[in-house]
């Protein structure tokens, strides 16, 4: 590819320069030999003073810049006499890759100061969760309102206002359009599927490393993020997607419908998708099985055109998980999470067997005899409870338990008996169409918690409800289901045991944000 140009414009372009020394002159030489070797902060290859001196006029000659490049699918250049140049080394695997910005005076300071450092830091992140970045460079060039991606060059918003001062949501915004844009090398450049056809495959796959990618930035750079907090990411959060989960249905869309025939895209292929493979890799697979499929994914299919049903066989057969069930709910339909604490039934041990337990005996033919030593269970509210009873352990309760541990176990044995004061029966229900862990803390009497998770296949033999026994020491207080609000649950009125108000997973999410 073959560019002519006035001779004092500034350009890059996707692929590699073939003439530089044709077309930069000695100085640029000189800082571009030097940029090659800094990995530690950028190297201004054409400064603003020289840019500031070159908007005084127009050059009358012509300049080529000649390019050649190898497994790219598009193709996209940059050319300004208003560019300031700068680049930095970045060790990608066993090789060097220029981290590259160009931008006018008026993307400054911003831009200096945060742009290329996010293109070092993008390819770090998605390198390290797919493949090595294949390609020798990847350019930011600055927009004023725009964010749009090509192989090896992107465009990108996010100007200061003319004296210089920012606002936090231009940084963020600025920095998050870069990790967005520059991650697009990788979906669908790289990993080349059909936009046109399945929009997520692209957008909700960058969108999802996009928000790994912002947490691992900010953690990087903490002096750039405010003091006691993590990176502010816009999509990814599993509450930040429950607006639209939660919304009318006429006007929702399953993820795999064509983009063009949804209502609300950016929520549609960027946000349900980068959430649902949040979850399964924070909640339901855990990081380590699913970094690990996903991976596989990227490696398998890179320079090559998946469809949506490769990405699902390959995420299930690199982790030998069934995961039919996930991509059905979250992907192919509008169905939503909800799960919640339908009743709680409290029991306590007796020495006297209850209705249940004489109906059990009867019908095999059996007496209290044949079953001793025992203690039984009866409900709180049932006639059979004796409220002498309560609070008791099942030693306390039955003098032939008792006799029987007498006999039949040392003292130390008897030691280490945990017996246990109190029972309960919990239901929890699913009126959400969407199978998710059941996530739940127990709160005790005496101030101590218990998180509990429950995996997915708990709804597999009954997709409304399910029960859990617990026995504990303490006396239980409190129950709430997905107390992080991990799970993108709609409806959070119903997770909690004894019912009180709570907010939404969104209000939630923006009070988490706010502490911090």
């Amino acid at each position: 590819m073959n560019i002519t140009v006035p001779a004092d414009h500034i350009l890059d372009a996707t692929g590699t320069l073939q003439n530089r020394k044709e077309v930069f002159s000695k100085e640029m030489m000189r800082r571009y030999e030097s940029a090659k070797k800094s990995y530690d902060k950028p190297v201004l290859i054409v400064t603003q003073e020289e840019v500031e001196e070159l908007e005084k006029g127009f050059s009358d000659k012509k300049k080529t810049w000649k390019f050649k490049a190898e497994n790219v699918r598009d193709y996209g250049f940059a050319t300004s006499r208003k560019f300031i140049w700068d680049m930095q080394a970045v060790k990608i695997g066993n090789k060097d890759v220029m981290a590259v910005s160009m931008y006018p005076k008026e993307g400054n300071p911003l831009w200096e100061e945060q742009s290329t450092k996010a293109v070092v830091s993008t390819l770090q992140s998605y390198s390290k969760f797919t493949f090595d970045y294949p390609y020798h460079k990847a350019i930011s060039v600055h927009a004023k309102n725009q964010g749009m991606e090509y192989p090896m060059i992107c465009w990108n918003y996010g100007r200061p206002n003319k004296d210089g001062t920012y606002s936090d949501r231009v940084k963020y915004g600025m920095i998050s359009v870069i990790i967005h844009e520059v991650g697009h090398n990788f979906f669908p450049m790289i990993v080349n599927s059909d936009e046109r056809q399945w929009g997520w495959m692209d957008e909700g796959l960058d969108t999802f490393m996009q928000y790994i990618a912002e947490q691992e930035f900010g953690e990087k750079f903490p002096d750039v993020i405010a003091p006691n907090t993590k990176y502010p990411s816009r999509r990814g959060d599993p509450a930040k997607i429950v607006p639209y989960m939660s919304g009318d249905q006429s006007a929702l869309s399953p993820i795999m419908s064509n983009p063009e025939n949804v209502y609300q895209l950016g929520p549609n292929a960027y946000g349900k998708p980068a959430t649902a493979l949040n979850i399964l890799r924070e909640t339901v697979m855990g990081r380590e099985l699913f970094d690990h499929a996903f991976k596989t994914y990227s490696q398998r299919w890179k320079f090559k055109h998946p469809t949506p049903e490769d990405f699902f066989r390959t995420m299930e057969d690199a982790s030998a998980v069934d995961l039919d069930w996930y991509w059905r709910s979250w992907f192919y339909t509008t169905d939503y999470v909800d799960i919640g604490v339908d009743d709680v039934k409290k029991y306590h041990v007796s020495a006297n067997p209850g209705q249940e337990m004489r109906e059990f005996m009867t019908a095999r033919n059996l007496t209290e005899a044949d079953l001793t030593p025992l203690v039984y269970l009866v409900a709180e509210d049932s006639e059979e409870f004796d409220p002498e009873t309560k609070g008791k352990t099942p030693s306390e309760v039955s003098m032939n338990l008792k006799e029987f541990m007498m006999d039949n176990m040392t003292e130390e044995e008897r030691a280490e008996v945990n017996e246990p004061k109190f029972f309960y029966e919990i239901t929890f229900n699913k009126p959400g169409g969407i199978p998710m862990p059941l996530i739940v803390e127990y709160t005790y009497a005496d101030g101590t918690t218990e998180m509990v998770t429950y995996p997915p296949e708990i709804w597999r033999k009954n997709d409304e409800q399910v029960k859990r026994v617990i026995s504990s020491q303490q006396e239980l207080v409190g129950i709430v289901v997905d107390p992080k609000a991990e799970t993108a649950d709609i409806d959070v009125t119903n997770n909690s045991w004894p019912k009180k108000e709570q907010k939404s997973g969104f209000d939630q999410f923006k009070e988490k944000i706010k502490g911090k």
